[in-house]
């Protein structure tokens, strides 16, 4: 059988087989590099037709770090610690069992606000010189406090007291304008979790570690104490438990609340469940008519921490 009964005369096939070897073997090349310009080309379209990764699949998992915060304007500092999310069981104020709530990483301050920070927003220190004297301001602040707001106990690096709900509400949305990030006042879950740490149980805890980790009635000598100086708990936040007690925003119901007992609160009632809602009691001795709705003129034992979404 010859060529010409398999390939038909004239064919590119044809012209190829009765080819000199020279130029067969550039015309293979040619070949050869045609179809991989071709494959490159078609794989590039499939990867621009393609979706790409979302950018925060990268960094969903990546950890929180923890930062100091400078209130703009002044040299004012606090440190902001990360808290881990993930599904906790926390008891559920309104029925007292068990209730399972999934919360999202965040930041809490490492210490309570100090009257350093809270000075800043009461008394417009962040402001001009023009608007000190009563200049427009985006966010209402608090009427100035009768006599000593600090009771005595202290004020620079200790913890702010006897501010309302709403004044510690407005101090976080004040904090959010001036840094550009969200500061709020922590959930009851958040706070709860901040505070036990992942090792603290929810109730009463051994009075020896309690004395290590908070200021109660037992060793406080009836006053707050500055900030930090008792022992952090388990991931390196302060004073959880016991020198103020800390506004939450509530679960049950629109009454705040506040968390962790305080140095007015007997040890058994200083613990990561320990609870109290706002009560008129709390501003029995208030001359004026109505009651301030910034502060608390008998309640020298609540405060607050902030919590900033990242």
């Amino acid at each position: 059988m010859t060529k010409r009964n398999i390939v038909e005369t004239g064919s590119p096939l044809s012209f190829f087989l009765t080819a000199p070897f020279h130029r067969r073997l550039a015309l293979t090349c040619l070949l050869v590099t045609l179809g991989a310009t071709t494959l490159l080309a078609q794989t590039k379209r499939a990867q621009q037709a393609s979706p790409a990764r979302p950018a925060t699949q990268a960094t969903a998992s990546k950890p929180l770090t923890a930062y100091t915060e400078t209130i703009p304007g002044t040299v004012v500092k606090f440190d902001m610690v990360p808290v881990p999310g993930g599904t906790v069981t926390i008891t559920d104020p309104k029925t007292g069992k068990p209730k399972q709530v999934t919360l999202k990483p965040f930041f809490i301050g490492k210490t309570e606000v100090t009257w350093d920070e809270f000075d800043v927003f009461v008394h417009r220190l962040d402001a001009p010189d023009t608007q000190k004297t009563g200049g427009a301001d985006a966010i209402s602040r608090p009427s100035k406090p009768y006599g000593a707001v600090d009771r005595g106990f202290g004020h620079k690096g200790y913890p702010a007291i006897s501010m309302s709900y709403l004044s510690a509400q407005k101090y976080c949305e004040w904090l959010s304008a001036k840094t550009g990030k969200k500061y709020r006042l922590p959930t009851e879950a958040e706070w709860e979790v901040a505070c036990r740490a992942g090792v603290l149980p929810a109730g009463p805890i051994d009075r020896e570690l309690l004395d290590k980790l908070a200021w109660h009635w037992g060793n406080s000598d009836d006053k707050t104490h500055k900030v930090g100086t008792k022992e952090p708990n388990a991931w390196g936040i302060h004073d959880m438990l016991g020198n103020v007690a800390e506004w939450c925003q509530p679960m049950d119901d629109d009454v705040p609340v506040v968390r962790g007992g305080s140095f007015y609160d007997n040890p058994e009632k200083v613990h990561p469940a320990s609870r109290m809602k706002y009560t008129p009691d709390w501003q029995a001795n208030d001359p004026q008519n109505p009651k301030s709705k910034w502060w608390l003129t008998d309640a020298p034992f609540v405060g607050f921490r902030v919590v900033c979404e990242p």
